[in-house]
């Protein structure tokens, strides 16, 4: 393992700076599109054309790696991402940042397909489930550190705009430095999300609904925690609070679904979602928002791993690099309705609507998980939950989905010549 950090630095290297970069930039428009006086609709809008950039760049950005190859693209979007952040300096008005985070949203995945192939081509089979904890553990350290940097003193308000744009610029660094040529590349065929309904209604479900119910928090909980007295570092440090507890989560409900039916998982999760989200609708106090969210994070965040994983298990190994695609591609989905409905419930009920809604979307949810019990028996075969950063998430999946297909593939046969050695 020590030997494959070392041969893998620059990768890592380049992630995670790409990972904090997006992190700070995601939460400081929030932040300070509150403090310029958007309103909640203005940053509902321009928070959504992430998601929305995403879903053309989750299609388009393959298909241009192929053309041109990994180094001129990834220069280029990382260029371009750097160009977005940067030039939020230049204006103060929710149309141009809507349009960065559009031009932001587009490049991203273009730049995690491509850390992702090289990186899966730099990985033997024997240490691929190591190397991946390892890129999950950066997938989540990462925006969680970037969001904690928004409580930096910024006192003329540009000074974090500047480090975001430094991050992303800087990213490109390692990867360029690296000694290793870019690998071949072919962009992975696509899975109809009809076709995937077919096998699993409950992943295609759960996906875009709990996906907008996380996407709804994260974007909302620090303007959440500003109009109920937190100064804006305490805000920051609740979402950041939020995001390591689903972290710390990720592993241990991913091992309790592998020895049931993960639709059991899914509904305590959910259940649990719901019974947290009520409790701070009665209970607005400082310490009661921060353990509230935390406990929402801890349990809705790992769900998509956990769908991801459901479905899997009713795969063939040739079925799931296609179906991460698809899968990728359903949460951006639904993150783009979570971006756009969750800033605007923030007045609604009295000041109690984002924790409303999560109720609501927690039991969403729990019904359909029961009746998805109800009708259809848990696979007889089941694979192991990888865990997924799902703020950022990594487009299409590439690295992950490989390993489950190698897992249910089986080990390689051993050559002749090894074997009789």
């Amino acid at each position: 393992m020590r030997r494959a950090l070392i041969d893998n630095w620059a990768l890592f290297l380049g992630m995670l700076f790409l990972m904090v970069g997006n992190g700070l930039l995601v939460t400081l428009l929030t932040v300070r599109g509150n403090t310029l006086g958007f309103s909640e609709l203005e940053i509902a809008i321009m928070q959504a054309c992430y998601p929305l950039g995403a879903l053309a760049g989750t299609v388009l950005t393959p298909r241009l790696i192929e053309k041109v190859g990994h180094i001129r693209v990834f220069s280029a979007l990382a260029s371009m991402v750097s160009v977005a952040a940067i030039a939020h300096l230049l204006t103060s008005d929710p149309v141009s940042w809507g349009l960065m985070r559009l031009l932001a949203g587009a490049c991203f995945p273009g730049l995690y397909v491509i850390t992702e192939s090289w990186l899966n081509a730099k990985t033997e089979n024997r240490i691929r489930a190591q190397v991946l904890s390892v890129y999950f553990i950066i997938q989540s350290a990462g925006p969680a550190l970037g969001t904690a940097m928004v409580a930096l003193p910024d006192p003329k308000g540009n000074l974090l705009f500047g480090v975001s744009s430094i991050l992303l610029s800087v990213a490109i660094v390692p990867l360029l430095l690296s000694n290793n040529r870019a690998p071949d590349y072919t962009a992975p065929d696509r899975m109809p999300v009809r076709r995937l309904y077919k096998v699993s209604p409950m992943a295609v479900l759960g996906i875009v609904i709990m996906g907008a119910g996380v996407v709804a928090w994260f974007i909302s909980l620090p303007l959440y925690a500003l109009q109920n007295g937190f100064s804006e570092a305490q805000a920051s440090f609740a979402l950041v609070v939020a995001m390591v507890a689903a972290a710390v989560s990720q592993y241990p409900l991913g091992w309790i679904s592998d020895q049931t039916d993960r639709r059991y998982v899914v509904i305590g999760m959910a259940a649990v979602s719901v019974v947290a989200a009520l409790w701070m609708t009665v209970d607005a106090r400082p310490m009661s928002i921060l353990v509230g969210f935390a406990v929402i994070g801890a349990v809705t965040l790992p769900v998509y791993s956990i769908l991801a994983a459901h479905a899997n298990d009713q795969l063939s190994p040739g079925q799931v690099v296609p179906a991460a695609g698809t899968m990728a591609f359903l949460l951006q989905f639904g993150q783009v309705f979570g971006m756009l409905i969750g800033p605007n419930t923030l007045r609604l009920f009295d000041g109690r609507g984002l924790p409303l809604m999560l109720a609501v979307v927690g039991t969403v949810v729990v019904l359909i998980a029961v009746t998805r019990r109800v009708r259809s028996d848990a696979p007889e075969e089941t694979g192991e939950v990888r865990p997924t950063g799902v703020i950022g998430i990594a487009q299409p999946g590439m690295l992950q989905a490989e390993v489950y297909a190698e897992d249910e593939a089986g080990p390689e046969p051993k050559s002749d010549e090894s074997s009789h050695s």
